[in-house]
């Protein structure tokens, strides 16, 4: 179990914290994801539980275990980076076994844990090569067996698939879900990519600015985002997020005219999936989303329809402003591709509501 506790860094000559006091417990075996865009604070968070950085306030705790003054090397932590970071005059064993040398492990007991370890990876009709011989992905093989070789307590990933194209990230990262999941070791995964996060984290927690946005199960914080920052970064395309006005019940917005909850102020965003969209009038207990469509991409499974609100509903100002800034987005089966001015419905279970001031998400919703 790890605990961080306050956990704040702040480098010389910069105003903002690097990572604001971070309090989290990852539990025993869990596969925890930090997720969130580039200068965020996650990938400063792992080198801090690694002992890499030297923490501004806070500690780092394993399993009650204050880490404070403890070298990296003496954490039981093992860390894997998104440069492999191999030795290229070593062979394949040699690279993986190196850090048993370091602890002095017997040669036969450690070509013994080689092979086995190789075995996991699929690395092991591959020992006797040199690095420069290997293709991408089995080199980042290589370092994530240098990683488990060491039968850590913890595992510690630092983007590791970032260097890989899509095909081979995505074979990567399902290998590497199933490992983990064998080994019950429990991991911190950092990555800015939503499919990594989505896939294969047991919770995500989104960061953003240094500040631990939420905290939660993949599926929650899909559904259920904390605030307007999560609805708006996690996702592909993102949720639609929709200033507006509250009146008799109903939410009013260039394009939209959707059924409101009870005890909203005057003014709130409206957040809903694009997949939530479906083509056609409203009927009872649904709300009606307008547009002109601007673009159409078509995926084969799926289409995205890109929309425009109608102009001819939005003041000049807000014609510009969200009309030619922002675009609603609807995710339609196949290849459905409608043109020109183009009506939705949408269920009021599908609408989720945030404060206007705070972007909080409304309790309830």
């Amino acid at each position: 179990m790890i605990v961080l506790r306050g956990l704040e860094k702040r480098f010389p000559g910069s105003q903002a914290p690097a990572l604001a006091p971070l309090d989290l417990e990852v539990a025993e075996g869990e596969l925890l994801v930090l997720v969130g865009p580039s200068g965020c604070g996650k990938s400063t968070a792992l080198r801090l539980i690694a002992g890499l950085e030297e923490p501004s306030a806070g500690r780092v705790e394993l399993q009650g275990r204050d880490l404070s003054g403890i070298s990296p090397e003496r954490r039981d932590v093992a860390m894997v980076f998104q440069g492999y970071a191999l030795y290229p005059h070593k062979t394949v064993a040699q690279n993986i076994a190196f850090p048993l040398e370091m602890r002095r492990v017997p040669a036969a007991e450690r070509a013994d844990k080689v092979r086995r370890t190789a075995r996991l990876v699929g690395l092991e009709d591959k020992l006797d090569r040199l690095p420069g011989g290997l293709s991408g992905g089995e080199r980042q093989r290589v370092a994530m067996a240098r990683a488990v070789v060491r039968e850590p307590r913890v595992f510690l990933f630092d983007e590791p698939l970032s260097n890989l194209d899509a095909k081979l990230r995505t074979e990567l990262r399902v290998e590497l879900s199933s490992l983990l999941r064998r080994l019950g070791t429990t991991a911190i995964y950092v990555t800015h990519d939503q499919a990594e996060a989505m896939t294969m984290g047991d919770r995500v927690a989104v960061l953003d600015g240094g500040r631990l946005q939420q905290v939660a199960s993949p599926r929650e914080v899909y559904e259920r985002p904390a605030n307007l920052f999560v609805a708006g970064f996690v996702g592909t395309p993102a949720m639609n997020l929709w200033p507006v006005t509250i009146e008799r019940g109903r939410a009013h917005a260039p394009g939209l005219d959707l059924p409101a909850p009870e005890g909203l102020g005057e003014r709130a965003t409206v957040g809903f999936r694009p997949e939530h969209l479906h083509l056609g009038e409203p009927s009872d207990g649904e709300g009606d989303v307008r547009g002109e469509v601007r673009a159409v991409e078509s995926f084969g499974a799926e289409t995205l329809v890109h929309l425009a609100p109608p102009e001819a509903e939005a003041t000049p100002h807000e014609a510009s402003a969200a009309g030619r800034a922002a675009l609603m987005r609807a995710r339609l089966p196949g290849f459905a591709a409608p043109t020109g001015p183009t009506r939705f419905r949408i269920g009021r279970e599908h609408l989720l509501w945030f404060d206007a001031e705070s972007g909080a998400r409304l309790e309830g919703t």
